[in-house]
């Protein structure tokens, strides 16, 4: 069985090799001071250029896994801290199952979010799979990092019940007899080990944020728990009657996962519902970030910074903008043209869909479809019209 953290595994961590001493540069000749002083003067203006046009660092991050399907080669994945590594060389078939629900939940949130400004695009070929928009403590970040936690728990539980592990297998603490509403039943069947996939996210999901203990690593870690127990909120008792004609007079029953949909439309409200809060000033806790403001609860996502409006391409924020976003010229709602195209006003396309209808069963054995046309009206939000805002840095 995992066992998260431990001495045992730090120790099999191989050496960290000694650095080679740099050997120094022989003096120069001594310049004069007016030179010398130039030279700093360069330098500093160097300096000062560097840090100005350097972007930010963006870490990346282990939901680049799902990008690397069947392919998962634990030294060659990006943004793993040494704890993530381990458990990845350890645990190579997890590391699939990962792999899955980091698809999986990608999927979910572009769902979610798919008829409002910011959708939950992802960056090709990009390690840290969103860009820039995650270094910004927000809403969004708060559900990134939720539903990541959940996918990788809803994909874990389901593989350890499939079979598919060997490290794991049905819930073992299902067992014997118990009751609920309707009665008593008797354990059976193959529950879903929620206990096993929820240890596991937990030691390879917080692992980087463990290391770090800063306010955003506490923030991440806080919605990253609301993620995992969002998981086992939604699992549900599916039982099976034994009796004549069945009568039900005995009940066999299990533990089973809910559809992921329904995580992900309970952490959508959790979004937006989210509390903004500040870190306390050791670091430990949250306080609300205004008086007056309702404290965060354990199942309520939190976030310090407010959102970009998601408008127009900033790529300093990492927001596309929704030039060229589909929306809807009758819908009051985001999916709005009001709305998501930020008031700028939207394009219309007239395009003619072709589809199979009419479709009929021909015995044996074909399905037969006509090609139906039809013609529709697609609007698509206008770009700005002053060119400097689509390359704001």
């Amino acid at each position: 069985m995992l066992k998260p953290g431990g001495a045992e595994e730090a120790a099999q961590l191989p050496p960290r090799r000694a650095r080679a001493p740099v050997p120094a540069l022989p003096p120069g000749p001594a310049a004069p001071d007016g030179s010398r002083a130039s030279a700093r003067l360069g330098l500093a203006c160097l300096l000062l250029l560097l840090l100005l046009t350097l972007p930010a660092r963006v870490d990346t991050s282990w939901w680049y896994i799902g990008a690397l399907g069947a392919r998962v080669i634990c030294d060659n994945i990006p943004g793993l801290v040494s704890r993530q590594r381990q458990l990845c060389q350890r645990y190579p078939d997890i590391m699939r199952s990962v792999g899955e629900g980091a698809r999986e939940w990608i999927r979910e949130c572009q769902h979610q979010f798919r008829h409002h400004r910011w959708n939950c695009t992802t960056l090709d070929r990009d390690h840290t799979v969103f860009g820039r928009v995650m270094l910004r403590s927000s809403r969004e970040a708060a559900f990134v990092y939720a539903i990541s936690s959940a996918g990788v728990v809803h994909a874990i539980t389901r593989a350890c019940s499939q079979g598919e592990l060997s490290v794991c297998s049905c819930d073992p603490y299902t067992r014997g007899r118990h009751h609920d509403q309707r009665g008593d039943f008797d354990w059976g069947g193959c529950s879903d080990n929620i206990h096993y996939g929820v240890r596991f996210a937990k030691a390879f999901v917080d692992a980087k944020e463990k290391r770090l203990k800063d306010a955003r690593a506490l923030m991440n870690l806080h919605n990253n728990r609301c993620g995992r127990t969002a998981v086992r909120r939604f699992l549900k008792l599916e039982c099976k009657c034994h009796g004549v004609s069945g009568s039900c007079t005995l009940r066999t029953c299990w533990r089973a996962l809910s559809d992921f949909r329904r995580t992900g439309d309970y952490l959508r409200r959790r979004y937006d519902g989210a509390v903004q809060v500040t870190a306390t000033q050791d670091g430990a806790n949250f306080t609300a970030a205004r008086q007056g403001y309702r404290r965060a609860t354990r199942t309520d996502l939190v976030y310090f910074d407010n959102s970009p409006d998601y408008c127009v391409l900033d790529k300093a924020a990492g927001s596309l903008g929704t030039a060229g976003r589909v929306c809807s010229k009758t819908s009051k709602g985001t999916d709005g043209c009001e709305i998501m195209c930020c008031g700028r006003g939207y394009d219309t396309t007239r395009v003619t869909r072709v589809t199979q209808c009419e479709c009929k069963f021909h015995w044996c054995c074909a399905v037969r479809c006509k090609e139906c046309r039809n013609t529709v009206d697609v609007h698509t939000c206008k770009a700005p019209k002053k060119a400097e805002w689509l390359d704001q840095t």
